[in-house]
């Protein structure tokens, strides 16, 4: 089975039907979507297509890559970009396989040492979680065998999100979990335009500083040679260590599917009939180490620290319009300045086709360290925002830093508003006020896409980035309805839900006076620039006295 030439991808027509194909057919015009039974399996397929395109493809102008945006190429043309690496997507056979470890056999190994086949899920429970008896929730068992599809997908999705795996069982190379973000176009496209506009002119991704001596296929295709080759023993692999392309085809985990040993029935997963179930695997610690500066241009980064940026992970908190600017522009707010994936600024700034819409795809792992927590996705809209310049882009920056900030400070006055009507001060409370947040955060998000959009559209190439008469509406508007909002979730929703009998009534209207006193105050407009109406009312006073 060779993953160039084999039909393994499940994909969705136009006509609804589901298909499997081999990636020199997705660019077939009526291929609309990748349609995987799992949602993570979508995630990984995309980022494999994207890789593979980006490692084979000759485009190199952006000319080149208009023409192909316009006109996809043929199945013809994409099998000769894949055919120098055909033999590195091999899955089976003696020797290099797949995403698999080249030194590893399962011939003549106790049955013992293997692992289930439904461990290379990433939400499986744990050896531990099975010896303490604790799989309440997702159980043992319930995946006993996998056909080749699904096998090779689950083992990508696994060495793409790799989790820590315990000690010697290493992260990928954006750490466990990984968030991803893509430009999409909409409405609904070809696979094809989804997989185009996240690809590179090739001599821009790999730079002028990419080593001569790194060139051979094993420093892009891990699989291809003993580890040692790349990384020694005991050692890290570097970014200046590898290929650039490398980014795609991290292999953190050393695992090798036993082929020798299958059956035939129904995948567990897309229950479809092979005679050739994947029931095991093999795996051992101490595989690839990433360590060092690793930019994966598919993934935002935060600052850790001064100088130091770590791919961003998604939390408890789900996806929202906070995380709009910096997964889309880059933040550069006080608390933690966030840099765009480089794909999605490469969009932004170099794509510039007029008259399409898109959208900003995110999607991934919420991890707790081996545990996983949940699956997060969604889409984002970005209105004009592709059509505007630089500077207009730098003008959405900067008020919409503004206005998130306000909503970070109301949100703060309500949660501090729900504290003090709910406990006395000084009251030792621990726990979770994510709900108060996310409470807040949802019934504001409708409100923000709308001013959104008015903002994308002020920010044309003509406008005047200085002239605070166009902005003070919409910000008078925002201001207006943070506050409304903050008021009604505290009055309706979350202190005033309560029975009455169960307050304290005293201290519950003094915690609201203290939050419209807040919500009115100078700090939440002094964030959003707007003049204290007081201020302004005394100065006219003092005119009149005049």
């Amino acid at each position: 089975m060779n993953l160039l030439e084999t039909a393994w991808i499940p994909v969705r027509r136009a006509s609804g039907q589901q298909d499997w194909v081999a990636p020199w057919q997705i660019a077939e015009p009526d291929i609309v979507a990748l349609d995987s039974v799992r949602a993570d399996f979508n995630g990984a397929l995309v980022q494999f297509l994207i890789g593979l395109i980006q490692t084979t493809t000759p485009m190199d102008s952006h000319a080149q890559w208009q023409q192909w945006y316009d006109r996809p190429p043929s199945a013809e043309q994409l099998k000769e970009w894949f055919a120098p690496v055909l033999f590195a997507f091999e899955v089976a056979g003696d020797g290099a396989r797949f995403m698999q470890d080249f030194s590893l056999r399962t011939m003549n190994v106790a049955d013992k040492d293997f692992n289930d086949i439904g461990a290379l899920l990433i939400e499986s429970p744990g050896e531990n979680t099975l010896k303490e008896n604790k799989d309440h929730f997702i159980k043992r068992g319930s995946v006993s065998g996998l056909c080749p599809c699904c096998a090779v997908t689950a083992l990508f999705t696994l060495q793409t999100n790799a989790p820590s795996g315990g000690n010697g069982h290493f992260t990928s190379i954006r750490g466990g979990g990984p968030l991803t973000t893509l430009v999409v176009a909409e409405p609904e496209r070809p696979l094809w335009s989804t997989v185009w506009l996240n690809v590179r002119e090739r001599s821009q991704f790999i730079g002028s500083g990419s080593n001569a001596a790194f060139q051979a296929l094993h420093y892009i295709f891990p699989w291809l040679v003993d580890m040692a080759q790349i990384q020694p023993s005991g050692g890290k692999t570097a970014p200046v260590q590898v290929h650039p392309f490398h980014v795609f085809w991290g292999m953190p985990r050393r695992i090798r599917l036993d082929l020798g040993r299958v059956k035939a029935g129904r995948c567990s997963l897309c229950d479809r009939e092979s005679d050739k179930l994947v029931i095991r695997y093999l795996t051992k610690a101490k595989g690839f180490d990433y360590k060092g500066a690793w930019e994966h241009p598919l993934s935002p980064y935060y600052e850790n620290k001064p100088g130091e940026f770590l791919p961003v992970h998604p939390g408890p908190d789900g996806f929202g319009y906070k995380h709009w600017l910096g997964w889309t522009l880059g933040s550069q707010g006080d608390k933690k300045r966030v840099q765009a994936a480089a794909i999605v600024s490469h969009v932004l700034s170099g794509r510039r086709i007029h008259g399409k819409q898109f959208r900003l795809w995110a999607f991934g792992y919420d991890m707790d360290n081996m545990k996983t927590r949940c699956w997060y996705e969604s889409t984002f809209p970005l209105y004009g925002l592709p059509e505007r310049d630089r500077e207009a882009r730098d003008f959405v920056q900067r008020e919409l830093e503004k206005w998130l900030g306000a909503a970070d400070l109301a949100a703060f006055y309500l949660r501090s508003a729900v504290r003090s009507a709910w406990f006395s001060d000084g009251a030792d409370v621990k726990g979770d006020w994510g709900f108060v947040d996310a409470s807040f955060w949802s019934a504001t998000e409708s409100w923000f896409y709308r001013h959104l959009q008015q903002l994308i559209e002020l920010a044309r190439e003509d406008s005047d980035e200085e002239d605070e008469l166009i902005l003070r509406p919409l910000r008078k508007s925002w201001h207006e309805h943070l506050s409304k909002t903050a008021v009604r979730l505290f009055d309706a929703d979350l202190v005033g839900a309560a029975p009455v009998e169960r307050q304290n009534p005293r201290r519950v209207a003094e915690a609201e006076k203290r939050l419209r006193t807040s919500l009115w105050g100078k700090k939440l407009k002094e964030t959003l620039k707007l003049p204290d109406e007081k201020m302004a009312k005394a100065g006219k006073s003092a005119k009149r006295v005049a």
